[in-house]
């Protein structure tokens, strides 16, 4: 009856596990038509400026300082007694329903259109606020509704549904679409609703714990003692001033996805400017890296399920582990080794794994309760115009550096890498002064005075 029990037990907290993935699903449907598709329409078959589509596509990472704006509305402002849920929904809903939009908007741009333009920078803000929402109350939701022993675990099989989602939506599109047509693209779009809306409904419904109004009074006056009631903007760049632990872990989070992410938009150009590989050949390092990225997810989100590593001491591991193989990718370009090519991309990839789940854990560990989703939104922030940032200076580098012919390929790419390892072990320094306990120890007072000095400013 007890071994009932356990697997009764079991079975419950993998179900609720792989639920809460769940919302990944619509999130990686929505990138990849982003990312794989919209894209190349517009530019290639309707013949849209790169430049256009491109920072379109970008500005959701410069949307993100509305996910501390939505976490903090979140955590003051409940519905029916829930936090987190009618909020995710929210995003989810209207995230989904600019989709329906967008093909009919690329073909008025390909014509010229002016105006469809503005509409499309307007659509794409509407899904970047939309999506910021979405993110950061999912991501509160999971600190919340799990413990930190197996939090480790929870968050390796979510960012493995992020991934697969990605590759599924990949094959889906192929599959819906193998040439451009308006109409195929229409309803190709049309399926987005569908998609992102059921996987959320499935994923959060009866997840979060409804409050009672005793409950919800408590939880109030929690969230009023975590962060006086105010701009939550101001409240965050007033934290960001007056908490060293809180200025640490953000510089950690930023740098170290600058760190990862900076090669991620040139490593296929290196190939082929450097090594004259073709695009079949290129096209294999996205499935090497994220073959490894999923590979140290799993194997450490199953160690640290079982055994009690420190998330800290994880995420330490992980970013050493990618700096390394950064720096292997730098001496396989000095050195034109193309030996050593795969081997770094395998690295960096397990490495980063290990990193998402250490690191990713530790941003749910480093909240309050009551600001839940407002430290959430700090810390999706960093990772957001990191990602941005990181985009942005691949580009720069290698039109300075490369194009430009200031350096010769195989140095100029060295020196990309090289920084990158050099950007990641930066962020590794300030994590290794990061406390979650002193973070913690944070009192109201010094909330009020962060509030006080952001208004201030």
């Amino acid at each position: 009856m007890n071994l009932l029990r356990a697997i009764g037990r079991f079975l419950l907290g993998a179900l609720k596990v792989l639920r809460l993935a769940l919302p990944k699903l619509g999130v990686g449907w929505m990138f990849a038509l982003l990312t794989s598709n919209f894209n190349r329409v517009s530019i290639v078959e309707l013949g849209v400026m790169a430049i256009i589509v491109t920072t379109m596509i970008g500005l959701h990472h410069f949307l993100s300082p509305f996910q501390v704006v939505w976490g903090r509305i979140a955590d003051s402002h409940p519905v029916f007694g829930l936090r987190r849920t009618p909020y995710l929904l929210l995003g989810a809903t209207v995230a989904s329903l600019v989709f329906l939009a967008l093909p009919s908007v690329a073909v008025a741009m390909g014509e010229g259109s002016v105006l469809a333009i503005v509409a499309g920078y307007a659509l794409l803000i509407l899904f970047g606020v939309s999506i910021a929402a979405m993110g950061d109350c999912h991501h509160a939701l999971i600190a919340e509704v799990t413990n930190p022993r197996t939090r480790g675990g929870v968050i390796a099989v979510v960012w493995t549904f992020t991934i697969m989602s990605t590759i599924i939506a990949a094959t889906v599109i192929k599959a819906q679409m193998p040439s451009y047509t308006p109409e195929a693209m229409q309803a190709l779009y049309n399926l987005t609703p569908l998609v992102v809306i059921g996987s959320a409904l499935l994923g959060v419904l009866g997840i979060e714990k409804r409050l009672s109004r005793e409950e919800l009074a408590v939880a109030l006056e929690r969230a009023r003692a975590a962060a006086p009631p105010g701009n939550p903007l101001r409240a965050a760049v007033g934290l960001f001033r007056q908490n060293p632990q809180v200025r640490a872990f953000f510089g950690f989070v930023f740098l170290s996805i600058v760190g990862i992410f900076l090669q991620d938009s040139i490593l296929e150009v290196f190939g082929a400017e450097v090594f004259h590989m073709t695009i079949r050949e290129t096209t294999t390092f996205t499935q090497t890296w994220g073959g490894g990225v999923l590979g140290g997810m799993l194997i450490m989100g199953l160690l640290s399920s079982i055994f009690p590593i420190g998330k800290k001491v994880i995420a330490l591991i992980g970013g050493v582990g990618t700096a390394f193989g950064l720096g292997l990718l730098a001496a396989c370009a000095l050195t034109e080794q193309r030996s050593l090519l795969n081997p770094a991309i395998m690295l960096m990839g397990f490495s980063t794994g290990l990193y998402n789940v250490g690191a990713l854990s530790l941003m749910m560990d480093m909240t309050v309760e009551g600001a839940t989703g407002l430290y959430m939104g700090m810390w999706g922030m960093a990772q957001a115009f990191g990602t941005a940032t990181a985009n942005i200076l691949a580009g720069a580098l290698h039109t300075v550096l490369i194009e430009a012919q200031v350096l010769g390929q195989t140095l100029g790419y060295g020196v990309i890498f090289g920084l990158e390892a050099v950007l990641m072990v930066i962020g590794i320094a300030l994590l290794s002064g990061v406390s979650v306990e002193a973070f913690r120890g944070l009192t109201r007072t010094d909330l009020t005075r962060a509030m006080e000095a952001g208004a201030v400013a």
